[in-house]
C-alpha cells in the first residue's frame, strides 16, 4: 500500500510519529510526500524537497533472528540500485564504472554526483527506511554535485509516484533475501555495486578527518579503511567522501 501526502516535514518523521502514537504501520506500507519542508540527510543535513523528486519511507519490524538493524541501509541501497538500473539503462546508454554506484553507507552516486540517499531511523523495534531519489531535477546543494534520472536518461524520466511503484518490489525482494540468507551474501552483493577496493576515501567523524582507501566491509557491515601506514581503521559511522 502506498499513501501520498501533498506535503510533509519529512516522510520519516510522519511515520515515526505514527509509531510512537501506537499506530500499526505494517511492513509493505509506503508513505510518499510530494513535497518535503524539513527533509534530512545524514548528520542532520537539510535535503531540499521540491516537487518532482521522490521522498518516501517504509517500516521494517525487527524480528528476533534478523541481522543487525544498521545493515538495512545496505539492502535499501541494493534495492535502489536495482530500480535505477531499470530507469537509467535505455537503448545504447552506457553507464560508467561497471554500475558501481553505491557509496558507504547510504548514498547512490552516478558520475560522482548524488542521485539518491537513504536515512534509517530506529523507533523501538521498528526501523524506518527513508529513501530520496532525484527524479525530475537535481537539487542545488552547496559543495555537493547532484544529478537526477531526467538528466541521465530523459527518455525514461518517470514521475516520482511511478518510480516508487517500481521500487516496492525490489525492496521487498532485498528484505526477504536479507532475512533468509547469511549477511555475508548481502555484503558481497553490496560490494559488487559499490566503489571498488582501493578507492580513496575521506571519513569525517566530528572534528576528526581520516584519509585512506576502501578495503571492503567487515562481517557486520562496517567499512574497512586502509591507512597509509599500513594499518586498518574500522569505521562504524561517519561522513564518507570519495577523493580524487
Amino acid at each position: 500500500m502506498i499513501e501520498t501526502l501533498p506535503e510533509a516535514g519529512s516522510s520519516n518523521t510522519v511515520l515515526a510519529d505514527r509509531l510512537r502514537d501506537g499506530s500499526h504501520v505494517p511492513e509493505g506500507f509506503w508513505l510518499r510526500a510530494e513535497r518535503q519542508t524539513a527533509g534530512r540527510g545524514r548528520a542532520g543535513r537539510a535535503w531540499l524537497g521540491a516537487p518532482g523528486n521522490l521522498y518516501c519511507s517504509t517500516v521494517v519490524h525487527l524480528q528476533q533472528e534478523d541481522h543487525a538493524a544498521h545493515t538495512l541501509s545496505l539492502i535499501a541501497g541494493l534495492a535502489v540500485h536495482d530500480l535505477l538500473r531499470s530507469q537509467l539503462i535505455n537503448g545504447n546508454l552506457r553507464l560508467p564504472g561497471e554500475q558501481r554506484w553505491l557509496k558507504w553507507p547510504n548514498d547512490i552516486l552516478l558520475h560522482g554526483a548524488k542521485l539518491a540517499g537513504i536515512l534509517c531511523e530506529r523507533v523501538a523495534d521498528a526501523v524506518i527506511v527513508g529513501i530520496g531519489i532525484n527524479v525530475a531535477h537535481a537539487p542545488d546543494v552547496p559543495g555537493r554535485a547532484t544529478t537526477c534520472i531526467h538528466r541521465e536518461n530523459g527518455r525514461n524520466a518517470n514521475d516520482p509516484a511511478r518510480v516508487l511503484g517500481y521500487l516496492v518490489d525490489p525492496f521487498a525482494h532485498r528484505l526477504a533475501h536479507w532475512r533468509a540468507r547469511p549477511l555475508a551474501a548481502t555484503l558481497a552483493e553490496w560490494e559488487e555495486r559499490a566503489h571498488p577496493r582501493g578507492t580513496a576515501l575521506a571519513v569525517t567523524d566530528g572534528d576528526t578527518r581520516i584519509h585512506g582507501t576502501f578495503d571492503g566491509l567487515e562481517p557486520d557491515g562496517a567499512l574497512r579503511l586502509a591507512l597509509v601506514d599500513g594499518s586498518t581503521r574500522i569505521i562504524h559511522a561517519g561522513d564518507v567522501e570519495l577523493e580524487d
